[in-house]
């Protein structure tokens, strides 16, 4: 299949051109409104006998077309379809001048003999996945050359060299790029926000790092007052049970150019969302000034914290960082993690968060409580001072009461003989 082939096609206001991946103008009134360009590449096992199963890998055709891609104010879609009935899209979603891909959806028809020879099924299947995306500025555009693969059920899609803007203002696209984390040298800290042009917009500064967090920070302590502890809870649907639960109080603390910041995640008026999966679960939190991501991961056996993005309106600009290696708040799956001493954590090199009173459980979640805790080490250490202090009491104790009947005993014994 020729990537060199160009295909231009006119259709409900779109351009699609096939050119080095997939480059796609979504208008609305004449106008630019959406641009994407990336490479994907598609997976997908399906039963081809009893037991038996076969996969099968093919790019996003050249003969894919648009499909019902859209612009509206606070949501943006970018839809290609392809074949006998396949598609492949991802949503966008718009809040406080800040923009992210919510769900990234597949749907394939088993009974399309050219792209699923001799399948058992002609059933048409849907599989949705959330990606692990940063939080973009508007008048900017997400930039990712890495491959990122998405899995989902039966299906793996990855994606590279990927370029997107879900909100393009002005009815053109912006110069200033948001790197994913892929992208940024672990070595050093790049500013992944580039402005070669002469727009207005706020400026972004933006980091993202996937070395692992160290324990300690270098920045300076903390001056505010201990953060309001928050309570979240997420459903498996609207009427379904609880299947995450997370109490904290939250500190963000960064770097935003030379100054040193430090704010507050206040909990009253809150918003939250998020998904509950086998292998990763995710709570989103956005409050008036900051919007934070928590993704945690399941290896079956144990749970962990392993990404988290951040976004910090600040009288400087928006601040954006974000870390998709951590390996923080471990606990067993079917237990919650808890750590009641304040804790901080070097996210990166930018970026640090303090956590007061915490309890995650993000799997494994029964009759709508907290499971058995494992105790992070601070707090394990709080309960050993006092047990220490009172085992060195009663050993001194002990030495008193030793040392008082060995000398009533030599005193007795020096009045026997005087007698």
């Amino acid at each position: 299949m020729s990537r060199h082939a160009a295909l231009v096609l006119l259709a409900f206001g779109l351009v699609f051109q096939m050119s080095h991946g997939i480059e796609v103008n979504v208008t609305k009134d004449n106008k630019l409104c959406l641009y994407a360009n990336l490479m994907l590449n598609l997976s997908v096992s399906y039963e081809v006998a009893a037991n038996k199963s076969q996969t099968i890998e093919f790019e996003l055709p050249a003969d894919a077309k648009p499909g019902d891609s859209k612009c509206e104010d606070a949501s943006s879609t970018l839809m290609l379809k392809f074949g006998e009935g396949h598609s492949w899209s991802v949503n966008f979603t718009l809040k406080d001048k800040v923009y992210q891909a919510d769900v990234i959806t597949f749907t394939y028809n088993l009974n399309d003999s050219t792209v699923f020879p001799n399948s058992q099924s002609n059933e048409t299947l849907t599989v949705t996945e959330k990606p692990h995306t940063a939080h973009v500025p508007m008048d900017t555009c997400f930039s990712c050359k890495s491959k990122e693969v998405i899995e989902a059920d039966k299906v793996n899609m990855t994606l590279w060299d990927v370029l997107i803007q879900a909100f393009v203002t002005n009815g053109s696209k912006s110069e200033n790029i948001t790197s994913c984390a892929a992208d940024v040298p672990t070595t050093q800290v790049p500013p992944t926000t580039h402005v070669t042009s002469t727009t207005t917009a706020a400026p972004v500064t933006n980091t993202t790092s996937t070395a692992p967090p160290a324990t300690t920070t270098p920045m300076p302590t903390p001056t505010l007052p201990t953060p309001t502890i928050g309570k979240y809870s997420l459903k498996t649907d609207e009427n379904g049970t609880t299947c995450l639960l997370a109490n904290f109080g939250l500190r963000i603390a960064f770097m935003q150019g030379k100054k040193y910041q430090e704010m507050n995640f206040e909990p009253n008026g809150t918003q939250f969302s998020g998904f509950c999966g086998a292998n990763s679960s995710e709570l989103v939190l956005v409050s008036d000034d900051i919007t934070i991501k928590l993704t945690f991961a399941n290896d079956t056996k144990k749970f962990r914290l392993h990404a988290l993005n951040v976004t910090a309106k600040t009288n400087s600009g928006v601040f954006v960082a974000a870390n998709t290696n951590l390996s923080l708040w471990e606990a067993s799956v079917g237990s919650s993690y808890m750590c009641n001493k304040e804790q901080n954590h070097t996210i990166t090199s930018l970026l640090t968060i303090y956590t007061f009173n915490l309890q995650v459980q993000p799997f494994g979640v029964t009759k709508d409580v907290f499971s058995t805790a494992v105790e992070c080490q601070a707090d394990a250490e709080s309960f050993l001072v006092p047990i220490a202090v009172g085992v060195a009491l009663l050993v001194l104790i002990l030495i008193v009461l030793l040392a008082y009947f060995i000398g009533r005993k030599r005193n007795m014994a020096t009045g026997y003989e005087s007698f």
